[in-house]
């Protein structure tokens, strides 16, 4: 017996019920992704990223709030399950939400990585909160002492379960491959460039701003480390042909999408497999809002400069504010083409700065509007009619993420679109 086959042979057969529960499921996917309108938004965001477009694209995440959008999981075995999220997720979205985000006629198995981070093993403790949900975490930092404890950051340790991967691919095709074409996917990048995160989880918060003021240049030194750590990761998938292209319906920054004719960069021959010039990455340093745009330049930044140069196209930012670190650092990245705009970032400053530009404005609105209390349809509008001035002249995208409740209103994320595709209309932006 083949070896994926041995490793399919382990999984307990899906019931009768449940795999015609999943075929339904994707012949309404299948329906879905053959509808006009997604057709025209896949057209829209081929234009939006080639800065083509003035039309804002929406997105709504819903995984952040999953709890209260998705019904419970019909499906007991732990592969139909994770299938059934693929299909059901996109499909109430559709339904329920109506944003800019495009459903295609095949899913996505991702490839079986395995990677131990600079070879170290590091515990980590998670709490639940009131509604059982595990977002608060401590991890078991290993530096105590930067200058003494580097030592211990090795070099990590990557491989794939080939047989693994193959057996989930043809336990898909199994169940709806008639209905829908399924695909490997590499989705072990789309957050592995969070540099400054992984100090923290080396050493925690404290004492990383202790050794940026009392050991920069071991601070430096282990930057530089990363650095190399994670090209290794990168050219060891290029390698092994593990690397996919990311240049449609594909997850490319902090909630946005990667559909782009520029990528891959080497043409439409890519025999010799995928390499980094020819995808998006996604990159961010979070965790350094308090560091000063002089020593964020001199300590952080040179690290994703040199990383950013090997890659495609480049999407900055999550949560951070980006304005002080504009003009002197970010405007100068290698390959941008879209940096976040948070909550807490100077929405005119930022709005000035890339109106007319090549780097895409990718605004991050306020999740406390939609997830925090009863939900104010004035204030949400002033909110966004805010970035709709501050946007002005430039590419706009938004995308409504890190919404961690709907306090018992599902249909607040489609209101929510609704009224921002109005105002849209309306001032004919």
């Amino acid at each position: 017996m083949h070896t994926a086959e041995a490793v399919k042979s382990t999984m307990a057969p899906v019931s009768a019920e449940e795999r015609e529960y999943l075929r339904n499921l994707a012949k309404k996917y299948r329906e879905y992704s053959e509808l006009p309108v997604m057709a025209e938004r896949r057209k829209r965001w081929y234009a939006h990223n080639a800065l083509k477009s003035r039309t804002p694209m929406i997105v709504m995440e819903t995984n952040s709030f999953a709890a209260d959008f998705l019904p419970p999981l019909r499906c007991e075995h732990p592969e139909a399950a994770r299938i059934e999220r693929k299909l059901l997720e996109p499909i109430l979205n559709h339904e329920l939400v109506d944003d800019d985000k495009v459903i295609e006629p095949w899913i996505g198995v991702e490839w079986d990585i395995r990677h131990k981070e600079f070879d170290l093993t590091i515990a980590r403790t998670t709490a639940k909160d009131a509604r059982g949900e595990n977002l608060g975490y401590h991890d078991e930092n290993p530096i105590e002492d930067l200058a003494r404890d580097m030592h211990i950051v090795k070099p990590s340790v990557f491989s794939v379960d080939r047989d693994r991967t193959a057996a989930r691919v043809a336990f898909a095709e199994d169940i709806l491959g008639d209905i829908l074409d399924v695909r490997i996917v590499n989705r072990s990048v789309e957050w592995y460039l969070s540099l400054s995160a992984k100090f923290i989880k080396l050493m925690g918060m404290e004492r990383y701003f202790m050794a940026l003021i009392d050991t920069p240049e071991k601070v430096k030194d282990l930057y530089t480390f990363m650095v190399a750590d994670a090209r290794r990761f990168f050219r060891w998938m290029e390698d092994e042909k593990l690397l996919t292209l990311n240049n449609g319906n594909h997850y490319a920054g902090a909630g946005s999408y990667g559909f782009t004719d520029e990528l891959p960069k080497r043409g439409s021959s890519i025999d010799s497999g995928v390499k980094t010039p020819d995808i998006w990455v996604n990159m961010n340093s979070q965790e350094t809002v308090s560091v000063s745009p002089e020593m964020y330049g001199d300590i952080i930044y040179p690290a994703y400069h040199e990383l950013a140069k090997d890659f495609g196209l480049v999407y900055y930012g999550c949560c951070e504010p980006v304005h002080p670190i504009w003009d002197s650092h970010l405007s100068h990245l290698p390959n941008l083409r879209k940096v976040s705009i948070s909550a807490w970032c100077d929405e005119a400053f930022m709005g000035e700065r890339l109106s007319g530009s090549k780097v895409i404005y990718s605004r991050k609105p306020d999740p406390t509007l939609i997830g925090v209390g009863a939900f104010d349809e004035a204030r949400f509008r002033e909110h966004m009619k805010k970035t709709l001035d501050s946007a002005r002249g430039c590419t706009l995208e938004v995308i409504f993420r890190d919404i961690y409740s709907l306090c018992g209103e599902r249909g607040r994320p489609g209101k929510a679109v609704k009224i921002l595709r109005g105002m849209l209309a309306d001032r004919q932006y």
